[in-house]
């Protein structure tokens, strides 16, 4: 049988590493040793020794208008060995805009030089670990940050190709320089071209946009907590989630000089961008979602399932399109919010991140392309593992509200329910309110909830929600969440560490020097007791019930039907909890208010879930059937409401 193309590169390039890496590992081991199969590299090099140089590479565009092309800086640690004896190494790269302005990681870490320019401290344990291990590690100031040309354009065409460019120069098809505005070229000589881009948040979603151009040369990603669409970090379905757009956030990150030169380039964003929710070109160019089939590189994804950050939609639509587009990939689910996975499962995130490089970068065949594809965790400190994700028995299990013995307390099942329920928007409530009073008639919201389940229930994927509501106004925005009802202990997302707590021991990671540390401050889950977890979420404008691409002011009185996408979650709802349903307005902090308060009525023979189920809808008729016992809730104080509104998408801002 031929071997499909993808396939083909990873056996290709893994054969050809083997016969290389036993030449190399020849000079550091034993004659019995060396004829062992490979599976790891090991720390070999000097990493007090490490080449630290940089360059600048030319971006091939003008972004600030003065007259010259821009080049981005490119702060390199690389083995000295390697080139000494005459081999190639591959790259890890982290392109970001935050190495001046904001820093990385949870200690916050900038980029610190010495008296020739050089880099001395490179943010995050990546450099310290990797180096030594044959790798050089990259780092690039995004145009318009730190010691680059240019200005920030927030996930457009300058932030993608201040990366992009750096990968073609990697591989000979770019130019750079010894310096910012000198002649004398630089020439990555050293590289094999074999370039990983990792990062979070921004950093990632510069890392899926780069992958969305199909460059050669990029083998794999490992975007953190990530964007693949930044209409999907402002906006759901026409409903603002942040007070404020993108002009904003290129303001922030703006280096002193951009800031004085990129007036131009900050009025475009702010044209391209409005906050009336409507889809426009600028949001066109900065949607990865689309040219996900483009993609040539293998995606190893991580995400806090409670990021209220970067929202989980985020995670949720890119995998399926690398899905459909039948790319290499991987996944980490996490019960933290916008958290890095070096901060709340260090050891096994180094360990797998190494195996990972070492199979995409180096082609050793250590058996984790044959590894569960997604590690969850299901409790705090507590993983399992999918070989597949979403498991191949998910199935889409459609579930119908209907009328219970009290206004606004409905229930949740697979027949078609009747009738009407009745809310009035109020934006000082959120979701954590509705979850508290799910079985209480309360004016703000109306709630669904299944009986008590006789086994445990999986949903795994994004679900949908088709709402007819009728509006008494000419404005109204929709909030629909599902709950798992029923006690728990959980990472608390909405404590300001997002679900860790920072101590002060400190672990080492790798090789220190005077002036760079691999030794950082460990972490706990943070935990907290609840009555009820809200386990996926998702919002509209009303007004977009015709297109989500443009909102359109609504005739009171009048029904009207919109189907919201709630987020990308993984979660066991166990045996005694019950599953709920919540149709509200505005999510306080969450979603901004309508410009009126309305109060609207549901339509529930018109109203529905379509809820991702492991073993589908047979999977929810046995969960429900017969007599549950519900577990007895406890006075628990529960998750705090969710935090006012971040608008970077950054480490712990």
């Amino acid at each position: 049988m031929p071997i499909p193309a993808r396939r083909m590169r990873f056996t290709t390039w893994r054969s050809l590493a083997t016969v290389a890496t036993a030449a190399l590992m020849a000079a550091f081991l034993t004659p019995a040793a060396a004829h062992a199969a490979v599976r790891e590299s090991a720390p070999v090099y000097s990493y007090d020794n490490a080449v630290r140089e940089s360059v600048w590479v030319d971006t091939g565009l003008d972004g600030d208008g003065d007259g010259r092309t821009d080049r981005v800086a490119v702060d390199i640690v690389r083995p000295r060995e390697p080139a000494q004896q005459g081999r190639k190494v591959p790259v890890i790269m982290d392109a970001s805009p935050y190495y001046s302005c904001c820093g990385r990681g949870n200690e916050s870490q900038l980029k610190t030089y010495d008296a020739h320019g050089d880099v001395v401290q490179m943010p995050l344990f990546y450099d310290n670990y990797f180096v030594p291990r044959g790798y050089a590690v990259v780092g690039v100031d995004l145009a318009g940050t730190n010691r680059s040309d240019g200005c920030v354009d927030v996930g457009g065409h300058s932030d993608i190709q201040s990366a992009k460019a750096v990968v073609d120069w990697l591989n000979g098809r770019a130019r750079a320089y010894t310096t910012r505005t000198g002649a004398d070229p630089a020439r990555a000589t050293w590289t094999n071209g074999r370039t990983g881009m990792i990062g979070k948040s921004w950093d990632g979603t510069i890392a899926n946009g780069v992958a969305a151009t199909g460059v050669r040369g990029l083998r794999t990603i490992v975007p953190i907590s990530a964007i693949s669409s930044w209409y999907d970090y402002y906006f759901a379905q026409g409903a603002p989630l942040y007070d404020s757009g993108p002009d904003w956030l290129s303001d922030y990150v703006d280096s002193p000089d951009a800031r004085a030169r990129c007036a131009a380039v900050q009025q475009k964003i702010v044209a391209g961008a409005p906050r009336t929710g409507d889809w426009t070109p600028f949001w066109t160019e900065r949607d990865y979602v689309k040219d996900a089939g483009k993609v040539r590189a293998s995606v190893f994804l991580v995400h806090g399932m409670q990021d209220l950050n970067v929202r989980t939609k985020n995670f949720g639509q890119w995998w399926s399109a690398l899905a459909k587009s039948g790319v290499e990939r991987k996944i980490w689910l996490s019960q933290t919010g916008h958290v890095d996975p070096f901060d709340y499962r260090r050891s096994a995130w180094v360990d797998t991140l190494h195996r990972w490089f070492d199979h995409e970068l180096l082609g050793y065949d250590n058996g984790i392309d044959r590894a569960p594809m997604a590690d969850i965790e299901r409790h705090p400190d507590q993983w399992a593992t999918t070989s597949v994700w979403p498991p191949r028995s998910t199935g889409t299990a459609t579930l119908r509200p209907g009328t219970g013995p009290q206004q606004g307390v409905g229930t949740l099942g697979l027949r078609k329910g009747s009738g009407t329920e009745t809310f009035t928007d109020d934006p000082r409530l959120s979701e954590t309110d509705w979850a508290a009073h799910i079985d209480r008639s309360t004016s703000e919201k109306a709630g669904f909830v299944t009986k008590p389940l006789t086994r445990d229930l999986r949903l795994s994927g994004s679900s949908k929600v088709t709402v007819t509501a009728t509006p008494t106004t000419s404005t109204a925005h929709l909030s629909a969440v599902l709950v798992d009802v029923g006690p728990d202990t959980i990472r608390d997302y909405a404590d300001g560490g997002e679900g860790i707590t920072t101590l002060t021991d400190r672990t080492c990671w790798g090789s220190s020097s005077a002036g760079d540390s691999s030794c950082y401050k460990v972490t706990r889950a943070t935990t907290t007791d609840v009555d009820a977890t809200v386990l996926s979420r998702g919002w509209a404008d009303l007004g977009t019930y015709a297109s989500p691409f443009k909102g359109v002011p609504l005739t009171p009185g009048k029904a009207y039907t919109i189907t919201l996408d709630l987020a990308a979650t993984d979660h066991v709802v166990p045996a005694g909890h019950r599953l709920a349903l919540v149709v509200a307005g505005t999510d306080r902090d969450l979603i901004d208010p309508p410009s009126s308060t309305p109060t609207l009525t549901l339509d529930l023979s018109r109203t529905s879930a379509r809820v991702p189920v492991v073993g589908g809808a047979e999977a929810f008729g046995r969960a429900t059937a017969g007599t549950g016992t519900a577990v007895s809730p406890s006075a628990h104080d529960g998750v705090r409401d969710p935090r006012a509104a971040r608008r970077i998408p950054g480490d712990r801002h």
